[in-house]
């Protein structure tokens, strides 16, 4: 006669498998972005991801003459790995007893809490965005996200994904440009999507929060925003504005850069809906994603048996950073609670 163990029951490796599967569905806020596997097995913790800006037009040139060189410009992001866990304590009798599966149940609530902390991570990273849509003296709606995308300055309406508040859904259902996922002629693609409106994939998120406190200063927008500014080097004249006056507000901030100015606005007076591109356009951009997630080892399950008080504890952990690896692809747009 055969003996059940614990040991049979509870299976690391099979669990790993299992749970890293498990997490991949269960991510709503990251599903876009990138994965980079160069740290796996290198020495460090430590990670630069440089964004580049764009060198400019060519430019027309007499024949025999020189061109001009350009300056190829990098900034970098600092991203340092982390690691998130969680654990769980099975006895004997819950394992053995079958009754709710609670190794099944174990599996499933360990990969949704690794999935909701890489999906917090990477809304943190979105949020920390330089293009800014100013909507927060009107609900959401259609005309609002279509000025919100104009801050992409694109040539064409490549495909992104918008993630809204679970409460500002009614509003968007009642606006009639909005399509709802269920009329779609193909299957959704993003976890969670419910709709589509001006070509943006629509995400509820509870990770969409009200503003904290904002103090008065300078936000990147589109050139073609009513109240923008030239950034320029030096002396600022009519519809400029000189470097120095906005680099305490924005470090990254160059000659060439479209602001405007913002009031200080109090705390919780609008929603903050990040809008991401998650195609390129192949004729102006490269393939640099908005986000990154750098996995330095991926979903790794242990089991520590407690033999005295006959329980198993089982413990999941994920090491890894999640950086906005380029800004020209996501757009914070506000819009009034």
């Amino acid at each position: 006669m055969s003996t059940t163990k614990i040991s049979d029951l509870v299976n690391p490796i099979v669990m790993a498998d299992s749970i890293s599967a498990k997490i991949e569905k269960k991510i709503v806020v990251s599903p876009f972005a990138r994965i980079d596997n160069s740290l796996v097995g290198v020495p460090g913790d430590t990670i630069y991801v440089p964004q580049y800006s764009y060198i400019g037009d060519a430019s027309d040139i007499a024949e025999g003459d020189a061109v001009d060189t350009t300056k190829l410009v990098a900034s970098t992001t600092k991203a340092t790995i982390k690691k998130a866990m969680k654990a769980v304590e099975l006895t004997d009798e819950a394992v053995l007893s079958g009754y709710g599966n609670p190794v099944g149940e174990t599996n499933n609530q360990l990969a949704l809490a690794i999935a909701s902390k890489v999906d917090a991570d990477a809304m943190d990273a979105l949020l920390s965005a330089q293009l800014q849509y100013d909507g927060s003296d009107k609900t959401i709606n259609y005309d609002g996200i279509v000025d919100a995308i104009d801050v992409f300055s694109e040539e064409g309406n490549t495909e992104k994904v918008m993630f809204i508040h679970p409460k500002q859904m009614t509003q968007l259902r009642h606006d009639e440009n909005f399509i709802s996922a269920d009329k779609y002629p193909g299957a959704v693609v993003m976890t969670g999507e419910i709709g589509m409106i001006a070509n943006t994939r629509i995400v509820p998120s509870r990770r969409v929060t009200l503003n904290p406190e904002i103090s008065e200063g300078y936000v990147l927008c589109s050139p073609f925003d009513e109240d923008a500014l030239t950034v320029v080097e030096d002396a600022a004249g009519d519809g400029e504005i000189a470097l120095e006056d906005v680099i305490a507000d924005i470090p990254d901030a160059k000659a060439g850069n479209s602001v405007r100015h913002q009031e200080a606005v109090g705390e919780g007076v609008f929603y903050i809906n990040p809008i991401v591109k998650i195609e390129s356009d192949e004729q102006t951009e490269d393939e640099a994603p908005a986000l990154t997630i750098y996995l330095k080892r991926d979903t790794n399950v242990e089991a520590q048996r407690e033999s005295l008080r006959r329980v198993t504890d089982i413990s999941v952990d994920k090491l890894y950073t999640v950086a906005l690896s380029n800004n020209s692809k996501v757009v914070l747009a506000k819009f009034k609670k």
